[in-house]
């Protein structure tokens, strides 16, 4: 797992046309604007965020974002635990995103 800045992380997910960007707030937060082709799966589920990220292609890479980066970093650490290859944490979140938000 690492923590990727703005410009790192847009270039690696714009380079990487299978990898799979995870929004881990809530459907709220989701619904009020996410990144584009982003999923949504909240890790405050809990046990729910667990079972979720089992059913995902754990030889995928995923970039990760919350809204500050806290949420984002716990759960690329969990999916490190989890066995998933690779999963970038977005330092400062959707708070600091400078890309294309869907609104």
């Amino acid at each position: 797992m690492a923590d990727l800045t703005q410009e790192e992380w847009a270039e690696q997910v714009a380079q990487h046309k299978e990898a799979v960007v995870l929004d881990v707030r809530t459907e709220e937060e989701f619904e009020d604007g996410y990144i584009p082709d982003a999923i949504n799966i909240d890790i405050r589920q809990g046990q729910g965020f667990i079972d979720e990220l089992e059913k995902l292609d754990k030889s995928k890479t995923y970039y990760v974002y919350c809204r500050s980066g806290a949420r984002s970093a716990q759960a690329c650490a969990l999916m490190e635990q989890l066995g998933f290859d690779e999963a970038y944490n977005l330092l400062g979140g959707i708070l600091e995103w400078e890309g294309d938000i869907v609104a």
